[in-house]
């Protein structure tokens, strides 16, 4: 029972025989799971396998029959990367910021990841491909921010990362970088001082941490957390609403508090992407607003991310959560409060 191909070799590298072995599958599901993998590669860190007695944890790494399901809706595609790229490994999407592909290896590989079709299927940017991207940010005067992504941009050396952001700080118009990354909770221990050292030029680095779920943030998560924030690395986080993870009010309460308490804003809930074979982690955008609207009254404003959706052909993230307000007539409006009760509320009156 053979992975599908993996660049990344090392000791997060998990067969279905693993899964078997350590009671995460049955024997029987051993040819439907075999069948999963060689679509969907798998990759689990030990951090990770540790963590997956919560269901919350081993629903977003163990493959599952379900994703053999095909959907109509499903996109190879889903956000519209293609749509958006100058060249090989960059996506310009938005005026001012830019996705800088790295490589396209992860430490683990997640079952409702929305580019599954193509991580994992090479390793790093090509250097011909790097220099290419790098010339076009270097040419594009109003880039003042890059996304570093992939795959996941830490999972590169110490010295890789340290080389693409002394080039990036070398391009003046360039002020920011941006890392999204799972790397800080999947594999804390890369989480050291050579990689936090590789971030330090002119440049302001923030790292968006991708978790999904209260369990995954073990007490060496916590630690490599603390590492970054110590270091004064500014620390957002993103999470993706995924059914049976995280879509009760409780699951994402218990979430965003324990990573506001680490120093990290939540920042994004995205809705779960149309990816293929991940139709059931999809909860509807009717469910994940009823969520938003109970944890606006549980939660401070700083604990609460902005519920987001990739609009799927490219056409970037909408904010989609609940509505407050509800205009009445010229100057009129009802406001609802966090109890769900509504109140009238007027403009000024407009000068004569």
């Amino acid at each position: 029972m053979q992975l599908a191909p993996d660049t990344h070799k090392g000791r997060a590298t998990v067969s279905v025989a693993d899964l078997i072995r350590d009671g995460f599958a049955l024997p029987a599901e051993a040819d439907t799971l075999t069948r999963v993998v060689q679509d969907f590669r798998l990759r689990i860190t030990p951090e990770m396998r540790d963590a997956a007695t919560s269901d919350g944890v081993a629903r977003q790494f163990v493959p599952s029959a379900q994703e053999l399901i095909a959907r109509p809706e499903d996109l190879t595609d889903p956000i519209g990367d293609a749509a958006h790229a100058p060249v090989p490994g960059l996506t310009h999407r938005y005026p001012d910021r830019a996705i800088l592909h790295i490589t396209k290896t992860c430490e683990v590989y997640c079952r409702f990841c929305f580019r599954r079709e193509t991580v994992g299927d090479t390793g790093h940017l090509p250097p011909d491909q790097l220099d290419a991207a790098l010339d076009y940010i270097a040419q594009t005067p109003q880039l003042w921010e890059v996304i570093l992504t992939g795959g996941d941009p830490l999972v590169l050396s110490p010295r890789r990362l340290a080389d693409v952001m002394q080039r990036l700080a070398a391009i003046d118009h360039v002020q920011v970088v941006r890392f999204h990354s799972r790397v800080p909770v999947v594999a804390p221990q890369r989480i050291n001082a050579a990689l936090i050292d590789a971030l330090r030029t002119r440049l302001t680095p923030w790292i968006v941490i991708h978790t999904n779920h209260a369990d995954e943030l073990t007490p060496a998560a916590t630690e490599a957390i603390g590492r970054l924030a110590n270091a004064g690395i500014g620390l957002l986080s993103q999470s993706v609403l995924l059914r049976g993870v995280n879509d009760t009010a409780d699951a994402l309460e218990t979430l965003f508090r324990r990573l506001y308490a680490l120093r990290v804003k939540p920042y994004y809930l995205h809705h779960c992407d149309m990816a293929r074979g991940a139709g059931h982690f999809r909860t509807t955008i009717a469910q994940g607003q009823a969520l938003m609207a109970q944890l606006r009254g549980r939660l401070s404003g700083p604990c609460l991310p902005s519920y987001v959706l990739d609009i799927p052909g490219g056409h970037g993230k909408s904010p989609i959560g609940p509505g407050y307000l509800t205009h009445l007539s010229r100057g009129a409006w009802e406001v609802t409060d966090w109890n769900g009760k509504r109140h009238l509320y007027a403009d000024p009156a407009e000068p004569a």
